[in-house]
């Protein structure tokens, strides 16, 4: 299935926001899509190679029981496009309350995604690696 820039970002906002598992952001990839924290926290790798690779990191760290310790209340997306068809920016804020902080929380991250026939093929997630730490308790 094609999916336009625009619709990848709303799958993303929707997996956010917990109305899509992670299962699904998966097959947002290509075969040989590859997802990559450029500033990876301790528990995520750099990068991560392959659609399947990536479904298994996911179910992962979906049982490591994010939900637990944030409360998602609300997430907004914003989509650009570039000269280049093929590359989209995101920016995506999710705003709730930590479970482990005891308080409100606004955490913004951006992702450069590179396209290839409507799927995936490089997300580059630029987020704030010590405040999701702080908001995970890890």
């Amino acid at each position: 299935m094609t999916r336009t820039p625009e619709q990848i970002v709303e799958h993303v906002r929707r997996m956010v926001a917990g109305e899509e598992t992670h299962g699904q952001f998966a097959d947002l990839f290509a075969e040989d899509g590859v997802m990559a924290y450029r500033f990876p926290t301790s528990f995520q790798p750099a990068e991560i190679r392959g659609r399947e690779e990536i479904r298994g990191y996911f179910t992962k760290v979906r049982g490591a029981s994010v939900r637990d310790r944030i409360e998602i209340q609300g997430v907004e997306a914003q989509t650009w496009l570039t000269n280049d068809p093929a590359v989209v920016v995101s920016e995506i804020t999710h705003r709730g309350w930590s479970k482990v902080k005891q308080d409100y929380y606004t955490f913004t991250a951006v992702a450069i995604i590179r396209l290839r026939d409507g799927e995936i093929v490089r997300y580059d997630d630029y987020m704030n690696p010590l405040l999701l730490q702080e908001l995970l308790g890890v």
